[in-house]
């Protein structure tokens, strides 16, 4: 059984009704407790949260605090290829997308590496397009071995693989998988991803559970905000979670919060989230889950990720460059998507550090601090 036999139990529909018909006495009922529940979370990222949002903030940052302290986790992606067979109406690494395809060399790695340890990093996510061809397994494994003597924690967002590809990396020095499902809306899902692996649903959504399997350190999850009713969907991936972490209790998780971005394809925003909301989900999650980590990225602006410092993430991203070969070469433009906060690290550093919080750029989960 895997959470895709979970999920087919589950009404898109109705969940979402159970979502909208949450009221502020089940609001503050969620605000009370010490330790919420899947329906606080649903009374939490609905709209009758909206006017609590101080508080919603206030208690996310005390459980923040107590749990990681003031400390923040700075990571950097790595692409390693924007080579891809699949076409997504929202990616500018699509298959249907007129741009240059580049697939980094042994050579060109080792040289990425090394301009982004100058930049003080140790943790790296190695980003790809999905492509089994071009950058399968063994250009998985060739590249943690070449970025071993660079790193501590090597991170991986690429096409989903089999539980024993996985193992293969983990035993390589491989510590953390992201895969994004997209959205949980089986049928909507396979309008966005209408060609490629990517568009069978199941094989995505039971990535986790071949990876919980292989005995991964860490698993990141996550929906991207636009495509469908982002309250539904993080309903949804919540319940991912809550499963994920019954099942498979050694494992460490975390979530992150993509919004949909401009890109060499274009795309269009079915359900826009404000920066609001957006606070108010993040807040949802903490107050949902003390032990889980919560990740943003570079694709948010500047002063929305300057204010969300104290409210509840803990890992976060700066300086990021999403084309293959970005940081060594940065006159190309072969990027994925746009990013919006495009300070270097050592000023983002500076910001964090004047909220009274330290950037650490190790792996505290394995006691590299």
């Amino acid at each position: 059984m895997t959470f895709y036999d979970h999920i087919a139990q589950l009404s898109w529909d109705e969940l979402g009704a159970s979502i909208y018909a949450k009221s502020k006495s089940d609001v503050e009922l969620a605000l009370s407790k010490e330790s919420c529940d899947l329906e606080d979370f649903k009374a939490l990222v609905s709209p009758a949260a909206e006017p609590y949002l101080e508080e919603m903030a206030r208690i996310s940052q005390l459980k923040t605090q107590k749990r990681f302290g003031k400390t923040i986790q700075l990571y950097i992606p790595m692409y390693l290829s924007n080579e891809c067979q699949n076409i997504c109406t929202y990616c500018g690494f699509s298959l249907d997308v007129k741009i240059p395809r580049k697939t980094l060399s042994d050579q060109e790695i080792v040289k990425e590496a090394e301009t982004i340890k100058q930049m003080g990093y140790d943790h790296v996510l190695i980003v790809t397009g999905e492509a089994n061809k071009e950058v399968g397994t063994d250009y998985f494994k060739n590249a943690i071995r070449l970025l071993k003597p660079y790193f501590s924690h090597i991170s991986l967002e690429v096409q989903p693989l089999y539980r024993n590809e996985y193992q293969e990396l983990i035993q390589e020095g491989l510590n953390t998988v992201l895969v994004y499902q997209e959205t949980y809306h089986e049928k909507n899902y396979k309008l966005h991803h209408p060609k490629g692996k990517k568009s069978n649903f199941r094989f995505r959504v039971e990535t986790h559970d071949r990876l919980g399997k292989a005995g991964i350190h860490k698993m990141g999850l996550g929906v991207l905000i636009g495509l469908e009713d982002w309250r539904i969907d993080s309903v949804f991936n919540a319940t991912h979670l809550q499963y994920l972490e019954r099942t498979y209790w050694k494992t460490k998780y975390s979530v992150s919060f993509p919004r949909l971005r401009p890109c060499a394809g274009g795309n269009s925003v079915k359900s826009a989230i404000s920066d609001r909301q957006l606070v108010q989900l993040i807040c949802a999650y903490r107050l949902f889950n003390e032990e889980l980590e919560l990740s943003m990225s570079t694709r948010e602006s500047a002063s929305f990720r300057d204010n969300i410092i104290k409210l509840g993430i803990t890992s976060i991203s700066a300086d990021s460059k999403t084309d293959p070969g970005g940081y060594a070469n940065p006159k190309e433009n072969l990027e994925q998507f746009e990013i919006d906060d495009k300070r270097d690290t050592k000023e983002f550093s500076k910001v964090i550090e004047e909220q009274g919080y330290e950037p650490v750029f190790k792996d505290w989960d394995l006691g590299l601090q």
